[in-house]
């Protein structure tokens, strides 16, 4: 890798660009290209997280109440990722779901529901989104398992009066173990002629994984590598926390949960509270990696590292939801706040992860490129089959729910706090409620968003995530700020109707 700055001056040094008193935003800025001298199959951009916590992708989901819960957490790490759960909950759900992705090492959840013998069915609808029900001694997870009732032989069932053990599959149902990963499980269907096997933890049920899963799964892109596993070979789960006394409490069930590391949840994150709460995190439980946040500039993040973090969330009003910056008029662009924030965390080793902004790979380019370690989406993966929530439709138009965690919705559920707003007598929203279009499963798109980043960090002459940093911070890449009308002629434009497809 070649780092020696061009012969010619051409475009601006990151260093200079944002030392002019602007607010940039990612639409803003745009590279110039450098040289290539390796193939985008060669780009290697595995990631820290935290200072120890690895990452083979990036991609980390945001702490949301409609993007992060067991679903997307299982999918994220089955894909190298990892996704933040969420505190709009129980302290007590919030380590249940936890546990629930960290129980598998498949990258889709079924949720089973589970019945006695002696139990009826009313309607389809106690089927809920699982193809099968399970039937076992006590009708929980629990107890031993006796049979199954496939939610067609249900509705072919003539006589709809019948206790369950009256029509359940006469056959013994197939189980293996919850650390068989997808292809030992099509392994065992193959051999085993079934149509779905139990998977079992510590003598209960914790999922069901049936033949369509695994073909569905067989035709996304091929997953990269083993995905994000721990030292116990689970699934890797983070999860989010506020900065008051009762969360010293939630941080103790996360831990028992075996969270891989947790997230300071604030929207202004330098604060006599959050310094508090990484010093006592840092004390208590020493081996956790803490993430502090959010910051966008140098000062507040000089106070967390100082404080003991172990990595920085930046950004503050940049997400598609959240009008702090329109509310509060405090903030940044967010291509500014990530490299000022990174051009001091790197000299401590402490990773960022740039969160908000991100709303398609050219984003994801330009904010680890300017020195983020990680991006975290909440928007971009918020229409997911994996995201929180049912779909309905708007104008003919499937789409899901997706909202702020400051607007009001959600903070009647909690994440006031994390606004410092939980003591106030009235109640601003710094965010909105919204709805995102149907995207799909994560575990299709995301990889092609990859393969979309690694071309992006091949025109820059980037092979890896530290190369792109050196070549930054060398004055080797150059930036330069786009006008509006570049902004529109570097998009789609001057056409009667276009078709936008990536994949």
């Amino acid at each position: 890798m070649d780092f020696t700055p061009p012969p010619i001056e051409d475009g601006f040094t990151a260093e200079k660009l944002f030392n002019q008193g602007f607010s940039y935003t990612y639409d803003d800025v745009i590279f110039l290209p450098h040289y290539i001298d390796f193939p985008a199959e060669a780009v290697d951009l595995s990631s820290r997280i935290s200072r120890n916590v690895p990452l083979s992708v990036p991609f980390v989901a945001s702490p949301m109440d409609t993007v992060s819960e067991s679903a997307m957490a299982a999918a994220m790490a089955s894909l190298g990722a990892i996704a933040i759960i969420h505190s709009n909950i129980s302290p007590a759900t919030q380590a249940a779901v936890i546990r629930s992705a960290k129980s598998r090492r498949v990258p889709i959840l079924s949720h089973p529901v589970f019945l006695p013998p002696s139990a009826y069915i009313d309607s389809p609808d106690d089927f809920a989104d699982s193809p099968f029900i399970l039937v076992t001694e006590s009708g929980n997870s629990k107890s031993k398992l006796l049979g199954y009732v496939s939610k067609e032989d249900y509705m072919n069932q003539s006589d709809k009066s019948l206790k369950v053990r009256d029509y359940m599959a006469p056959s013994t149902p197939i189980t293996v173990p919850w650390s068989h990963d997808l292809k030992e499980i099509d392994k065992v269907l193959e051999e085993k002629k079934a149509n779905f096997v139990g998977l079992v933890k510590d003598n209960e049920v914790v999922d069901v994984v049936t033949k369509d899963d695994v073909e569905k799964v067989k035709g996304y892109p091929k997953l990269a590598g083993p995905g994000s596993l721990g030292a116990d070979g689970e699934w890797m789960v983070g999860a989010a926390i506020g900065t008051r006394e009762q969360d010293k409490e939630r941080l103790e069930h996360l831990v028992k949960a075996g969270v891989n590391v947790v997230i300071l949840d604030s929207s202004q994150g330098n604060s006599s509270y959050q310094l508090e709460m990484i010093k006592y995190v840092k004390k208590v439980y020493p081996e956790l990696d803490v993430v502090g946040g959010n910051v966008v500039t140098m000062y507040q993040a000089e106070n967390l590292i100082q404080a003991g973090v172990d990595g920085l969330r930046v950004g503050m009003g940049s997400g598609s939801i959240c009008t702090t910056q329109e509310v509060c008029a405090v903030g940044r662009g967010q291509a500014t706040a990530v490299y000022k924030v990174a051009s001091i965390a790197y000299k401590s080793g402490v990773p960022v992860i740039a969160d908000g902004g991100i709303s398609n790979s050219g984003h994801i380019v330009k904010a680890l490129s300017l020195g983020a370690s990680t991006v975290m989406m909440g928007s971009f993966l918020a229409g997911s089959n994996e995201a929180p929530g049912a779909y309905e439709y708007q104008n003919g138009q499937r789409v899901k729910k997706y909202r702020g965690m400051g607007s009001l919705e959600a903070m009647t559920k909690g994440s006031d706090q994390r606004y410092l707003g939980d003591t106030a007598k009235l109640k601003i929203a710094q965010g909105v409620v919204g709805a995102v279009k149907d995207k799909g499963s994560v575990l299709k798109f995301l990889p092609y968003t990859m393969q979309a980043v690694k071309q992006g960090f091949q025109d820059i002459g980037a092979n890896s995530l530290q190369s792109a940093h050196d070549l930054l911070r060398s004055k080797v890449l150059r930036l330069e700020v786009r006008t509006g009308a570049a902004q529109v002629e570097g998009g789609i434009h001057g056409l009667v109707s276009y078709e936008k497809k990536y994949f």
